[in-house]
């Protein structure tokens, strides 16, 4: 608790105590006059509600009249006057029990969110010119400094590795307690914690433009963006509070008018209608929901960036994949080598690694590596645009690329029908053989689809590659549509088509956050795969995971749907509760002490229940 919330805890034991001895000495002295047990309930009201009476009297200097304030105000001081000391006494106590369990739950979700800020690093340890170490703050440490991070401190700002090896601890910003390595030449971002080496990291961010940085501003701002049902219930509660006002009044004051006399009774049940009336259920539990689903998320490193996003996603019913770097790991391998009659799987892998070393293309650099031994030299290497290369090997020249460029120098060759990308290699016009290039499924990519059809959502693949490698990869994960050999024009055309059918609600979008930003922002909410790190992937997606697990998605997706459950649980509970103690209370069947509990009552039940936001653990599955 915090020392606001010990003390008003110490006001309602007072108070209630004193309540109590009010009740106990005006019942064994029952003839006590109406001043003395004024005085003895007075002072028990003023000690729990003086708060309450000055921000009631404050709202009607400064214009601000109609909220909970002055409806428990206006009600508690009219039941005084009307002799009902001990009615007037516990509502307020009671209205001010409430309160104090409402502010502990927000208080709750307010540290969930705070476990997140606590990325924030407090300080860096800046290499001066003469070799020492300088404790600053991040915000002062230039771009190309060189800061040292000592194990078990937090990375203050993104940067470079130049010496050093350790394990960095990212559980904070992906909510996975697996450790990354990191070494010379490695990217390593702020937030993360250095385990166990001590590291040496060129600064290539100021600390404004830092992961932690924009992590901490894009979930501190999430609150700016409300969903349609917060904006629903700021909307009622501007319109309902004046109207019940109103509604009370004229209770008051018409029935002893048309009817004749019966004032005192009319005007307690106008108190009574007062009470019930208060909106603290809805106006207190859905941001409260909204906010939990928020920081609830954010532990599990997904970053929603307001609450209407979390709406959108909890009614979506279509999501469209990237394929490379977000169902794969855009890590390409070579799975086969089929050599020609006469040939070795060695002899081609060689020759192919030779004339694709000046080549930067990633089908390049898995050949490269399939074979670091390869002392063959290249000279005279030319990119052969659409093709493939060509080079000249040992005197001899070596052709390797697609089936186009064996058909384009006519020269013979065995097709290779693998799923895949396949290379195609040929020494002096002959033939030597093939060789398949796969880039690997993510080991969640299944998981993810599975789960995202529990939920009976559409998935469809969008992919530049070929139609024999988009098969291959759509039939593996069981995904219900796939469109292949795509340029980026043609992926926003598709998912143009995708969006005229609202039949199956909105069309999220998944993409790695940096080709894909345009398919990204022209989705219902676009999510950016893979994204720590990533400044484009952060502008660009309404939703940012921030580690590369697809199985994510169908987890933010349960938490959006159960936030969206529990807010209209809250809506459908409180208005039906109000309204049926509302008409009880001007029927003269409710008093007081049912006003206490359609008020008090309904929103203590109401914050318990948006307070299931704030565990995540029904939503690992």
């Amino acid at each position: 608790m915090t020392k606001k919330q010990k003390r008003m805890l110490r006001r309602i034991i007072l108070a209630a105590v004193l309540y109590a001895a009010a009740a106990v000495l005006c019942q064994v002295f029952a003839g006590l006059p109406w001043p003395a047990q004024a005085v003895l309930y007075l002072i028990p009201y003023f000690i729990i509600g003086y708060d309450v009476l000055r921000k009631a009297v404050l709202g009607v200097v400064h214009g601000e009249v109609f909220d909970e304030n002055f409806l428990m105000a206006v009600a508690t001081v009219g039941a005084m006057c009307l002799g009902e000391y001990g009615e007037g006494v516990a509502v307020m106590l009671f209205y001010q029990v409430g309160e104090l369990f409402q502010s502990y739950a927000v208080g709750k979700s307010r540290r969930s969110i705070a476990g997140l800020m606590d990325i924030r690093p407090d300080s860096a340890n800046l290499e001066e010119a003469d070799g020492g170490l300088r404790t600053v703050d991040p915000e002062e440490v230039p771009v190309g400094a060189v800061i040292v991070v000592r194990p078990g401190e937090k990375i203050p700002l993104d940067g470079t590795v130049l010496e050093g090896e350790s394990s960095l601890n990212t559980a904070a910003l992906t909510g996975e307690s697996r450790p990354r390595s990191a070494r010379p030449g490695d990217a390593v971002i702020s937030g993360s914690v250095n385990v166990d080496g001590v590291l040496r990291v060129q600064v290539t961010k100021p600390y404004g433009q830092s992961t932690v940085a924009r992590i901490l501003d894009l979930v501190e701002n999430s609150s700016l963006k409300k969903a349609k049902a917060e904006n629903f219930i700021t909307k009622f509660a501007r319109y309902y509070t004046p109207a019940v006002c109103f509604a009370a009044l004229a209770l008051a004051v018409l029935p002893p008018l048309v009817l004749g006399g019966g004032w005192a009774m009319w005007i307690k049940r106008a108190l009574t209608f007062l009470v019930i009336s208060c909106p603290c259920a809805l106006v207190i539990s859905i941001p409260l929901t909204f906010f939990g689903g928020i920081g609830g998320a954010s532990r599990c490193g997904i970053l929603v960036k307001g609450g209407n996003y979390l709406e959108a996603l909890a009614h979506t019913g279509t999501v469209v994949f990237d394929k490379t770097g977000t169902l794969t790991k855009g890590v390409f391998k070579v799975s086969r080598v089929s050599p020609a009659p006469g040939r070795t799987e060695q002899e081609v892998l060689e020759l192919a690694a030779a004339a694709e070393s000046y080549s930067s293309h990633p089908i390049s650099k898995s050949l490269r590596e399939a074979c670091p031994a390869c002392i063959l030299q290249a000279t005279d290497a030319q990119e052969i645009a659409g093709h493939g290369v060509s080079a000249q090997v040992d005197g001899h020249t070596v052709l390797a690329g697609n089936a186009k460029l064996m058909e384009a120098k006519k020269i013979p060759y065995t097709p290779d029908d693998g799923v895949g990308t396949v290379v195609y290699l040929a020494c002096d016009g002959t033939f030597w053989g093939s060789i398949l290039i796969s880039d690997e499924v993510k080991p969640t990519a299944r998981q993810a689809m599975d789960s995202l059809h529990s939920l009976g959502v559409r998935t469809v693949m969008l992919t530049g590659d070929s139609k024999a490698v988009a098969a291959g990869v759509a039939g593996q994960l069981g995904m219900d549509d796939f469109h292949a050999e795509l340029l980026p024009d043609d992926k926003v055309r598709r998912v143009e088509e995708l969006l005229a059918d609202k039949s199956r609600g909105n069309l999220a979008f998944v993409g790695d956050g940096i080709n894909d930003a345009p398919v990204l922002m022209r989705a219902d909410i676009g999510i950016a795969m893979g994204a720590l790190g990533s400044d484009a992937a952060i502008e660009a997606a309404d939703v940012v995971l921030m580690d590369d697990d697809p199985a994510k998605i169908g987890l933010a997706m349960r938490m959006a749907r159960r936030c969206m459950s529990i807010v209209y649980q809250n809506i459908v509970f409180a208005l039906g509760v109000k309204l049926l103690f509302l008409l009880l209370g001007a029927v003269g069947i409710a008093n007081m002490w049912w006003a206490v509990f359609a008020d008090v009552g309904v929103m203590v039940l109401a914050v318990l229940n948006a307070t299931r936001m704030l565990s995540i653990r029904a939503y690992r599955k």
